[in-house]
């Protein structure tokens, strides 16, 4: 009897292939990064045949490492970057364009003409605001901005997906008979799905321009789309559980039922909220998106705020600036001083998402002075990932009308101690990490494993949860009134930067 499930997790910056057994617990993990690609400031892009490779290839290294075979993998999980758009030739299965990736910004023009003086126009319907974070717009321009995209599309030769459409796509044998399909988490991030019908929008899709026939099949999270093709290491399991990233993570967080949340840090933070099977639209900046749909039951829904850079700001400082060579190091180089010394870091690189949703915003560096040194610029890009998280978890409680009384939390980031008691004291509620941190990959494989029974129920994953660590506020309220009134005055300066003029 095969006695594990593999997801793959197709992230911004790498591809993961991590194989659970029953309990949860990790067997064993492959993973690969792929280039991160700046044709210009604003744009993000990857190599869409880079991330299939690699895929293929950290399927190998996982089933090495376990000594394993596709005879002991009962099902597959997959997990990925929501945003990120691939369009690429069926006939052919070359992509027409590189992915344009969540964090890009190049679209606000389409953005303002779809708007028309309106972000909110679609927003009742499918959720979300008009915004360049979207893969909407994102089709949009490559069908406007690629020689003979438009005239391919409309001939029903082109196909769109975010990366979990394209790893599914490739993995079931690509142009001999891959499957072309997305789940309702995935789906809810195109701008194009309407919540209440979980069906694409015609009336949006003619004001946007796509065609149709360019868009997936939209299924649940939890449900069997195909099998593995003959030319894969893993061919004939099934394919069994798809999850946009965060949904994943709040997935294998157990968070299945209504009021329960968690917090991923990662190369942005997200923060999922479940709002059971009730469609609570935001009035503070949240976005409103699909929690999970478990085969034929009802879906459940969730709020969410999107952070776009906490991991990526560690990342660019190490990169970029070279102040420190390897991402651990920030929490080394945080701990040589006491506080931030008046430093307060924004990185509204990508403009501010949750809940200011200001694309003319850009980063600032604000409260310099002589005394400041390298530490305390460490100290404050770790605290800005908390003082988002703040802000958003403050809109959250606003539109559910419950205050949340602790914070699960997964993603890389959690490994830095500094930054979740900082968390901690910020928010003024203890935060919580469990003992297996990769909950989003963990997440597609429960929805894989309860689609081929490989788990039971709801009930079977909730026994594998366990908490490893715990931290609690110890900071007075007086001070963190303080450090919050200063956070907000800093990101005020963000705003109002980019004129039409600024590339």
């Amino acid at each position: 009897m095969a006695e594990y499930v593999i997801a793959i997790d197709q992230g911004t910056t790498s591809t993961r292939a991590i194989v659970f057994d029953h309990s949860g617990s990790i067997v064993s993990t492959g993973q690969k990064e792929h280039e991160q690609i700046f044709p210009q400031a604003g744009w993000v892009e990857h190599d869409p045949k880079e991330i299939w490779d690699n895929t293929r290839e950290v399927i190998g290294q996982a089933l090495s490492k376990a000594n394993i075979t596709r005879h002991d993998i009962t099902a597959i999980g997959i997990t990925n970057q929501r945003e990120t758009a691939v369009v690429w030739d069926k006939n052919t299965g070359e992509p027409v364009y590189n992915a344009i990736v969540w964090q890009d910004t190049r679209t606000q023009k389409i953005v303002d003409r779809l708007a028309d003086g309106d972000v909110e126009r679609y927003k009742k319907k499918v959720g979300l605001p008009l915004a360049t974070y979207f893969s909407g717009t994102k089709i949009v321009w490559i069908l406007e901005n690629v020689d003979g995209a438009r005239e391919k599309a409309e001939a029903g030769d082109l196909l769109f997906g975010t990366t979990d459409t394209w790893v599914l796509w490739n993995l079931t044998g690509g142009t001999d008979g891959g499957v072309h399909a997305t789940d309702v988490t995935n789906a809810s991030r195109t701008l194009f799905m309407d919540l209440e019908s979980l069906s694409w929008d015609e009336s949006i899709l003619k004001d946007f321009g796509v065609p149709a026939s360019m868009l997936p099949e939209i299924r649940s999270s939890s449900e069997v789309y195909g099998t593995a093709s003959s030319s894969s290491l893993l061919r004939e399991v099934p394919i069994a559980g798809i999850l946009g990233d965060q949904q994943a993570a709040t997935f294998g967080q157990a968070a299945f039922d209504t009021g329960e949340s968690k917090n991923t840090y990662g190369t942005g933070n997200f923060l999922i909220f479940n709002t059971g099977e009730e469609i609570i639209h935001s009035k503070n900046g949240l976005l409103t998106t699909l929690g999970y749909k478990l085969g034929d039951a009802k879906p459940h829904y969730a709020l969410e705020g999107s952070i776009a850079v906490t991991g990526s700001l560690i990342q660019w400082l190490r990169d970029n600036i070279g102040l420190i060579s390897s991402a651990p190091e920030i929490e080394e180089l945080a701990k040589t001083v006491e506080d931030n010394g008046g430093v307060y870091f924004v990185p509204a690189f990508s403009g501010l998402f949750a809940p200011y949703w200001r694309s003319d915003a850009r980063g600032a560096l604000v409260g310099l002075t002589r005394y400041v040194n390298k530490g305390h610029i460490a100290r404050a890009a770790l605290e800005a990932t908390a003082f988002q998280t703040r802000e958003v978890l403050d809109a959250v409680n606003a539109d559910s009308g419950v205050d949340l009384t602790e914070l699960k939390v997964d993603g890389g980031m959690i490994a830095n101690n500094t930054l979740m008691q900082f968390q901690a004291d910020i928010l003024g509620v203890p935060v919580v990490r469990p003992v297996v941190a990769e909950t989003t990959a963990l997440g597609a494989a429960y929805a894989a494993g309860l689609a081929t029974g490989f788990w039971a129920d709801l009930d079977d994953l909730r026994k594998n949860w366990q908490e490893d660590s715990r931290w609690t506020p110890n900071m007075e309220d007086d001070e963190r009134d303080r450090q919050l009134r200063l956070w907000k005055k800093a990101v005020t300066k963000t705003f109002d930067w980019v004129d039409d003029d600024v590339k």
